[in-house]
C-alpha cells in the first residue's frame, strides 16, 4: 500500500510541475515596440529615464547612445518541448523591426543591432541571444539629459566678468511654446537672486533655439521665450522691468553641432548678456 500511494504522489507531482507556467517578474512588462518570443516569460528588467549604451554598429565598432533605457531578459518556459535557434530569434525581431522602419546596423550570429524612429524619436534596438535559448532586449530611446543641477547666481556673474554673457540651463519651455514649465523656477530664481545682488547690473535676455523648423518661426519663437523670462522676473520676482530686455536670436548662436540630440538640446537655451 505504501508503495502505491508513493507512485501515485510522484506522478502527480510530475503532472503539477510539467503544467507550472513560469512567471513574468512582478515589476517587468515588452517594451511598447515589440511582443515576446511565443511561451516565453520575464526573468528580470531593468529600466531608467536617462542611460548610456554602447551598441555595436560594426566589426570591432561601437556608438553610446544616451537615453531612455530599457533591458528585458526573456527565457523560455520550462515545459517548452522545443525552443527556436538563435537565428530564429533574430529573425523575428529584425522583421518585426523593418515593419516600423528600422535599419539593421550590426549583425552577428547572436546579436544584432537596429536603429529606428518612433513618435519623432530615435530607437536603437540591440537583441542578443544565448545558445540556452535565452536573450535579452536592451531598448535606448534617444534623448538628451534634463538638466537636474542649475548654475546658481555666483556663476552667472563670474560668467559675466569674464566673458560678458552666461549661459542658462534648467530653464524649459511647453514644446514649440513659450510657457515656461514649473521646473524652469529654480534657475529663474537664481537670475533673479543675482538681479537683486548686483544692483546696477542690467541685462539682455537672449533666447536661442535649434535649427529644427522654418526660420522665422524660429525667431519668433526665441523672442517670446525670452520675453517670458523677463515677465517671471518682474511679475514674480519684482525686478524692475527697467533693467531688462529680451532679444531673440533663434538659431544664429549654436554653441554645438544641430547634427545630434544633445547639440540640439545645447543650443535650445537662455542667456544672459550685459548691457
Amino acid at each position: 500500500m505504501k508503495r502505491t500511494i508513493g507512485i501515485f504522489l510522484m506522478i502527480v507531482s510530475s503532472a503539477i510541475a510539467a503544467g507550472a507556467q513560469q512567471k513574468d517578474d512582478t515589476k517587468c512588462k515588452d517594451h511598447p515596440l515589440f511582443t515576446r518570443m511565443p511561451t516565453y516569460w520575464i526573468r528580470s528588467c531593468d529600466q531608467k529615464e536617462f542611460e548610456a549604451y554602447k551598441f555595436e554598429i560594426g566589426q570591432g565598432k561601437t556608438q553610446a547612445v544616451e537615453g531612455e533605457y530599457w533591458k528585458i531578459n526573456y527565457y523560455p518556459q520550462n515545459t517548452a518541448t522545443s525552443k527556436p535557434s538563435e537565428l530564429q530569434i533574430l529573425r523575428n525581431y529584425e522583421n518585426a523591426g523593418k515593419k516600423l522602419g528600422a535599419t539593421v546596423l550590426s549583425q552577428t550570429k547572436n546579436r544584432e543591432t537596429m536603429r529606428l524612429t518612433s513618435g519623432g524619436k530615435e530607437v536603437w534596438v540591440d537583441v542578443s541571444t544565448s545558445f540556452t535559448g535565452s536573450y535579452t532586449l536592451v531598448i535606448v530611446q534617444k534623448k538628451a539629459m534634463e538638466q537636474d543641477i542649475v548654475a546658481n547666481a555666483d556663476a552667472f556673474l563670474d560668467d559675466l566678468k569674464r566673458t560678458g554673457h552666461a549661459a542658462v540651463y534648467g530653464i524649459y519651455f511647453e514644446t514649440g511654446k513659450s510657457t515656461l514649465k514649473p521646473e524652469s523656477e529654480q534657475s529663474v530664481a537664481e537670475i533673479a537672486k543675482l538681479l537683486k545682488k548686483e544692483m546696477s547690473l542690467n541685462l539682455y535676455v537672449v533666447g536661442h533655439t535649434d535649427n529644427v523648423g522654418a526660420l522665422e518661426s524660429n525667431m519668433k519663437l526665441s523672442q517670446d521665450r525670452a520675453a517670458a523670462v523677463v515677465e517671471a522676473l518682474v511679475k514674480t520676482h519684482g525686478i524692475p522691468a527697467t533693467r531688462l530686455k529680451s532679444f531673440g536670436n533663434g538659431p544664429y548662436a549654436p554653441v554645438e553641432s544641430n547634427e545630434t540630440e544633445e547639440g540640439k538640446a545645447r543650443n535650445r537655451r537662455v542667456e544672459l548678456v550685459k548691457q
